[in-house]
């Protein structure tokens, strides 16, 4: 019994590292740029902003998931209200965006 638990666990442990997110380091980025994976972050930034015309953007973060590189953005509108966004970094495409509450 304890072999199968250990096992189960060591299998859960396995699946649930396959999920992780790993934040992408600055001096990254240039390079993802250049070969391709990611759009530049300015356009990423157009692409949020657009949604939430006159926002501002409080923060931004690259992870890199197992199925490739996701743009975080947090926005501000100017009566105070926080959206997040969420692109997939290589096409532009909104992942999600939902206001922070």
């Amino acid at each position: 019994m304890k072999t199968l638990t250990a096992l189960f666990t060591a299998a859960a442990l396995t699946l649930t590292a396959g999920l992780a997110q790993a934040d992408v380091r600055v001096d990254q980025i240039p390079e993802l740029v250049k070969s391709g994976k990611i759009k530049p972050l300015e356009e990423l930034n157009k692409i949020a902003l657009a949604l939430h015309p006159g926002a501002t953007i409080v923060d931004t973060d690259l992870d890199n998931h197992f199925n490739g590189y996701e743009y975080e953005v947090e926005l501000r509108t100017a009566d105070g209200k926080e959206w997040d966004v969420d692109l997939d970094a290589a096409t532009g495409k909104v992942l999600s965006n939902k206001q922070d509450h």
